[in-house]
């Protein structure tokens, strides 16, 4: 299973302990069990780290299952996230640079409002990625109530404006 999800098919990837994977490697392992649950019947169990000489799951395999759908509960959270802020359009070429746009599509997320292209930098992670915000109504986390600024999310402390970038502008182009 490690080995599928890492591609590390020498002896050190052959190995059945699972616990210090990322989750996205677990995620690829929850694929190919989904995929051989799906396809095939089973016919026993082996045993070793993950069931015992009765066919009982182990403790291994009680965490590994827990840091599964931790994974999940992560990946249905990123989904969340993808939905409030959508991933930028971008190009880059030597002679124009890089450039940003937002558009009612990009980043495969369908809306009615384009947005603005901001550097959203998320807690736990390093660096930041581009994400069109919208710029009128109330906080995607705060219903609409006259309480708000009217701004979308332009206050959220997460997002950061790119330099050299007016900050209403649906494009940016830094060389």
């Amino acid at each position: 299973s490690r080995a599928f999800a890492t591609g590390d098919f020498t002896p050190s990837g052959l190995v059945d302990d699972v616990s210090v994977l990322s989750a996205g490697e677990l995620l690829a392992i929850q694929s190919w069990l989904s995929f051989y649950r799906d396809n095939y019947e089973p016919v026993g169990k082996l045993v070793g780290r993950f069931y015992d000489e009765n066919g009982a799951p182990t403790a291994a395999l009680r965490q590994a299952e827990a840091a599964i759908e931790e994974a999940l509960k992560l990946r249905a959270e990123n989904e969340q996230m993808k939905q409030h802020f959508p991933p930028c359009n971008s190009e880059w070429s030597s002679a124009a640079g890089t450039r940003f746009w937002c558009s009612r599509q990009s980043g495969g997320i369908n809306r009615d409002w384009s947005g603005v292209p901001r550097k959203l930098f998320q807690p736990g992670s390093k660096g930041s990625h581009c994400v069109c915000v919208r710029t009128l109504g109330p906080p995607w986390d705060q219903a609409a109530s006259a309480e708000h600024s009217n701004r979308g999310d332009l206050d959220n402390p997460h997002l950061q404006e790119y330099d050299g970038c007016h900050p209403m502008a649906e494009q940016c182009i830094l060389t």
